[in-house]
């Protein structure tokens, strides 16, 4: 089996994987959806007070509301994906096992969180977004090639929360339980991708310190992009130079845990 088509068995697998759990896609579904309800009614408060509050209007910051609801489990904010397996496998010693697989460690993972990004898209994100787009008048565009452009940044934005999930979890070869680092994280991410409100919206430094972070990759980023307030082009170079960075210091980090499995395995 070719290198290719290795990760892409791997990234099936992954989606697979998610499509089994049907209660707890439907939970999910319906729990995105009342927390968009509540926000939404919360952002037409906050609008009808602060009319163009960050650059947006009112049907722009609905439409924030459900995109990133949509959004939300998609580029895995609050974590839930491959990193509480993979911190597992390395406080047991099974990460010695994944080490000696024809397959690097990195782009495996990379692969799994790619398939279960799909899958929480297309099972989780879709409806919470027609719920929304059915009863709220969100600005939502027309054009299929701007919809194209959010999913490539989408897709962006799932490879930046990989790459800070990934480097989170390594870190377990130093500390053995990852459980705080995951904890700082999932604050950090929750707080710094435009989660709960728009980054635009954050004053002053504050505002330019948040967006100039990696999270806002995960939600911001992509969201601007379908509502046509942010250049998709700079877009994308922003996100991908994080995501570059990131995957060049996880791949650092791998081999600096590398070394130490073998140190101390023999």
């Amino acid at each position: 089996m070719g290198t290719t088509r290795l990760y892409a068995s791997v990234a099936a697998g992954g989606f697979r994987r998610y499509a089994t759990y049907r209660t707890a896609t439907a939970a999910g579904v319906f729990t995105n959806t009342v927390f968009g309800l509540i926000l939404a009614y919360i952002f037409i408060a906050l609008w009808d007070t602060r009319p163009h509050l960050g650059g947006y209007d009112q049907s722009q910051a609905l439409s924030y509301v459900w995109l990133s609801q949509a959004l939300l489990m998609v580029v895995a904010v609050m974590g839930g994906g491959f990193e509480d397996e993979l911190i597992e496998r390395i406080r047991t010693g099974d990460i010695a096992i994944d080490l000696y697989r024809p397959a690097d460690l990195q782009l495996w993972w990379l692969a799994q969180d790619m398939g279960r990004a799909l899958f929480h898209l297309l099972g989780r994100g879709l409806i919470p977004l027609a719920f929304g787009a059915l009863f709220f008048d969100l600005a939502l565009p027309a054009d299929p090639l701007t919809w194209l452009a959010f999913l490539v940044a989408v897709a962006l934005g799932v490879v930046v929360g990989f790459s800070i999930r990934f480097l989170m979890a390594l870190s377990a070869f130093w500390l053995l339980d990852g459980a705080g680092v995951s904890q700082l994280t999932m604050i950090a991410g929750v707080f710094c991708s435009g989660m709960l409100l728009p980054l635009n919206v954050f004053p002053g430094t504050l505002g330019e310190v948040v967006r100039a972070l990696p999270w806002s990759s995960l939600i911001q980023a992509p969201v601007d992009v379908l509502l046509g307030t942010a250049d998709p082009l700079g877009t994308y170079a922003f996100q991908a130079a994080w995501a570059l960075a990131l995957l060049t210091a996880g791949r650092l980090l791998q081999s600096a845990a590398t070394r130490r499995v073998v140190v101390q395995g023999g």
